[in-house]
Parts: structure tokens; sequence; C-alpha cells
């Protein structure tokens, strides 16, 4: 156990780095192009879940809280919100990229999951159409998206905040992770999640609605220990959305609309992925 506790410190320090650099990136890119960003999907018109669910790969900080934002002030229609929801990945992306994931398979779970958000997105619009129930009549709701980001501290000390933030996540998830592997055995895990169509999916679903980065730091570190499947992988990312449902509960009016967004947003992605372990698509 102690042999266990000490690899896994080790194997977590040793992507501080990596994830240092990306955050510095990443906040670099977001301090010039967030207010860009926020006005692009505010412009789009009937193209909006495209370019949500464009816009949404890219790990901005707080990016669906923005989207939250608008969706509530009545800005963008309820497929937009859904195609950013889902095409969000929140900390995959710096995870996979400190662990060294190949870039190919990386484009390809982002391909997937822009595709999936522009498609549901695009549809749940046409159906809305066609009840007839999207009204665009509210205002702006002006709501401090900071709480929610560090962006405020300054590149530097914010991206070691969330470096920090996300490192010890990590080193959390991969002891509770590698202990459980321990006792109970990678193969029977394995075996549970993957030869049970629908298991993987609805669990990997319930991950994913956790309401912070804690949700795709779970299922990318799951995926990454061998522990889920590919199509499993998949259905958690599409479900997660970071802090996103959190604001959406406490901004948008109606308790009941808003349990009907996350219903919505669960079956999407558990229904994916069901699918894909169906179909067996695999990366």
């Amino acid at each position: 156990m102690v042999e266990l506790i000490i690899e896994t410190l080790v194997d977590s320090i040793k992507l501080l780095p990596f994830l240092l650099i990306t955050y510095l990136f990443m906040e670099y890119i977001e301090h010039k192009t967030n207010n860009k960003l926020k006005e692009t999907i505010k412009k789009s018109g009937k193209f909006g879940p495209a370019v949500g669910s464009f816009l949404g790969i890219f790990p901005q900080c707080g990016f669906s809280v923005s989207a939250t934002n608008l969706y509530a002030a009545r800005v963008i229609t309820l497929g937009t919100l859904i195609a950013v929801y889902l095409s969000t990945s929140d900390e995959m992306l710096p995870i996979f990229i400190s662990e060294a994931v190949p870039v190919g398979t990386i484009l390809k779970i982002l391909a997937i999951k822009f595709a999936i958000g522009m498609i549901a997105g695009f549809a749940i619009d046409f159906l809305l159409r066609i009840f007839n129930r999207n009204k665009d009549e509210e205002k702006i709701i002006d709501i401090c998206e900071k709480e929610h980001c560090h962006c405020e501290h300054g590149i530097i000390k914010s991206a070691i905040r969330h470096t920090i933030n996300i490192f010890i996540f990590i080193v959390i998830v991969s002891l509770i992770i590698n202990i459980i592997i321990f006792f109970i055995g990678e193969d029977t895990i394995a075996g549970f999640l993957q030869n049970k169509l629908i298991i993987g999916p609805i669990i990997a679903g319930i991950i994913g609605l956790i309401p912070n980065c804690a949700a795709s730091v779970i299922i990318t570190q799951m995926y990454l220990e061998n522990v889920i499947s590919f199509a499993t992988l998949i259905s958690g990312l599409l479900v997660g959305s970071g802090v996103g449902l959190a604001v959406l509960f406490r901004i948008n009016k109606g308790i009941k609309q808003n349990l009907g967004i996350v219903l919505l947003l669960y079956f999407i992605g558990v229904i994916v992925g069901i699918m894909m372990e169906l179909v067996g698509i695999a990366i």
C-alpha cells in the first residue's frame, strides 16, 4: 500500500510541469479571446449550435458559464446551450496533454464531441421551433462570472492556481482508483464495466453530472487507467459541463425546466455511449 501511494504521488508530480505549461497557454488564449467568443456566440443566430459546439471544444475558463448566462437571458437558444455543454471537455485536454496522449486521439475525441453537440443542438432547436417554444424576449442578465473562474488574478497566478487545484484532484482520484484496482483487480473492474453495454455509460453519465472539474478528472483518469472503455469515456465527457449546470440552477428561472435540461443532457450522453458500445467504436 505504501508503494502504491508513493507511485501515485511520483506519477502525479511528473505531470506538474506539463499541466502548468498547458494552463499558462490556455489562460493567455482566454484573456485575449474571451469577450470575442461571447460576442461571436451572441451573433450566431440560427447557426448557434454549430458555433457553440465549435467554441465549446476549446478549454475556456467558465465558457459553459458564459453560455448559461446567455441562455438565461434568452440570447441563445436551448439547442446552442446543449451544444456547448456536450462539446465542453473541461479538464480532459490538459490531462491528456500532460499524459502524452497521441494528438490524433485527442483530435478525434474533440471532433466526436463537436459533431454530437452540433447535431443535437440543431435537432433540439428544430423541434422547439415546431412547438413554438423558443422565446427571446428577456433582457440580458448581468451576472458576475468571475466567482466561477480565477481569471481576475492575472495569467500566471491563475495558471498556477488552476494547476494546483487540478494536481490535487489528480492525486486524490488516481489514489482512489489505484486502491480500488489494487484490492479488486483491474481485470475485474474493466470486465464489469466493459462487458455490460449499459452500465458503463450510465455510471459515467452520473459522474459527468458533478458540477465542477472533478467529473472530467475522474472520467479521464479512469480511461487512462484502462478502467473504462472509449465509449464510456465519451458518455461521461458529453454529460460533463463543468460548473455550467450549477450556474443554470442559480440564474435560470424554473426548476422543472432546469431539471429537464439536465435530463436531456444526461440522456444524450448515455444514449451516444451505449450506441458506440453496440457498434464497437473505439480509438
